[in-house]
């Protein structure tokens, strides 16, 4: 299963936090990682197709969708800035729905991290694993 890093996000939201609070000035680095700051969700309260999409992440497919695994430009800037390449996304079915629908997985490739959106790229939680 797939762990994700969390102080990461932790540590730039309260650099912010810390900066603002204080009086202090905010550097464009730690600007930077506070708007890149996403919620998360907890597995368990993952719709039960993401489940589906995120053991064929684990196991390379096959996947339903030709644009599954395809590069993830992060054009809306939600996520944390990393190079071109870093993001892959996959569908997660939408029931009911004659198209992909609006859900995704977003996987980062360095900290294996997962994001999920159902809203397609408006907002992004980082899957919790551990609760």
């Amino acid at each position: 299963m797939r762990t994700p890093p969390r102080a990461t996000r932790i540590g730039a939201a309260a650099a912010l936090l810390s900066a603002l609070v204080m009086g202090g000035t905010v550097s464009a680095t730690t600007a930077d990682a506070a708007a890149a700051y996403v919620g998360s969700i907890c597995y368990s309260d993952l719709p039960s197709q993401a489940y589906d999409t995120l053991d064929l992440i684990d196991r390379g497919g096959p996947f339903p969708y030709s644009q599954d695994g395809i590069v993830f430009q992060n054009r809306e800037s939600v996520l944390p800035r990393q190079p071109s390449g870093y993001y892959h996304e996959y569908t997660v079915k939408t029931p009911g729905s004659s198209t992909r629908g609006a859900r995704r997985i977003v996987t980062g490739e360095r900290y294996e991290e997962d994001y999920y959106t159902s809203d397609h790229y408006a907002t992004f939680d980082l899957i919790d694993f551990d609760c």
